[in-house]
């Protein structure tokens, strides 16, 4: 797929989604869909979407942003979707100062070449976020540029809106297979495996320590039922703890994998880790003994859960 901050490197003519589309999740996906799957008349277009760097919050907030799809994972997932271009549009003040009319005239119509957008309901843009869909669509029609706009989708059990901000608190909660069902698969950790103090080996539960980006949004500390992919290889059962290792006096957060029925050295091997399960909080055992036996009842029932 096709990278690129510069819209002077845009593939053109485009089919576009409009959108951050930060986690990929269900409703991401239906607004993605029109250009997924073009109609004929547009198939020689490119499909592309077309988001914002840095995120406009944290642009005016100047607080970083912690992603639930870095930007390695979201061009992989992309990719999977069929997407062959990704257009990440520097957000500055210049660009957020653009009126809805001008960003539809220089960013649209101008840069991309646009031949269809396919947008949220819920799209806002221009500046201070004043255009909305009927806006997009009327200035659109004026070039000719037909929109799509998908409705809002809904967590049915809950009845409420999918979004990001929902599978954020969600994940902070631990309430993973609800955020399963709103991404429509795993939430996963992706990273490199470093070395660590080695200390599960001397109990019996050698684990992989993942390095992760730093902008990864991370789930509430605890205990996880995992599948395990190495170097995108076949899935494997295991056991994941995401803390501080209080039994141990650790200090700051890691995330360690055991791999069950399994051995070798994954020393900077590729970890993809698919949460399944919330299993248990972290907590402080008297004894190393007594945090034995808790991480056989720990991979008892992960096995249960992932059999």
């Amino acid at each position: 797929m096709w990278v690129t901050s510069s819209t002077a490197n845009i593939l053109t003519p485009t089919v576009i989604a409009l959108g951050n589309f930060d986690g990929l999740h269900l409703g991401h996906r239906s607004v993605l869909q029109p250009i997924c799957l073009p109609p004929t008349e547009i198939i020689s277009s490119y499909s592309t979407v077309v988001t914002f760097t840095p995120h406009p919050q944290e642009f005016f907030t100047g607080q970083a942003r912690q992603l639930l799809t870095p930007l390695s994972e979201k061009i992989q997932r992309l990719e999977d979707l069929g997407i062959q271009q990704l257009v990440r549009l520097p957000f500055d003040r210049q660009l957020s100062a653009l009126s809805p009319q001008e960003f539809v005239v220089q960013i649209l119509v101008k840069h991309l070449q646009a031949k269809q957008i396919s947008v949220g309901e819920d799209f806002r843009f221009g500046h201070k976020r004043i255009g909305n869909t009927k806006d997009l669509s009327e200035i659109a029609a004026s070039f000719g540029i037909p929109v799509h706009i998908t409705p809002l989708e809904t967590y049915s059990s809950l009845q409420k809106r999918i979004s990001s901000s929902l599978i954020r608190q969600y994940l902070a909660e631990g309430k993973i297979i609800k955020v399963k069902q709103m991404l429509g698969y795993s939430y996963s950790l992706i990273g490199i495996v470093v070395r660590g103090q080695q200390l599960g080996k001397t109990i019996g539960f050698p684990t992989a320590n993942l390095k992760l980006p730093s902008d990864k949004l991370l789930p509430r500390q605890g205990v996880y039922a995992v599948r395990v992919k190495i170097n995108r290889g076949k899935r494997l059962k295991g056991v994941m703890n995401f803390g501080c290792r209080p039994t141990v006096a650790g200090e700051t957060p890691t995330v360690e994998i055991h791999i069950l029925d399994w051995s070798g050295d994954l020393y900077q091997q590729l970890l993809t880790v698919e949460l399944e399960e919330f299993l248990r909080p972290e907590q402080k055992f008297v004894s190393l003994g007594k945090l034995k036996e808790q991480i056989v009842q720990d991979c008892r029932i992960a096995r249960e859960i992932l059999c």
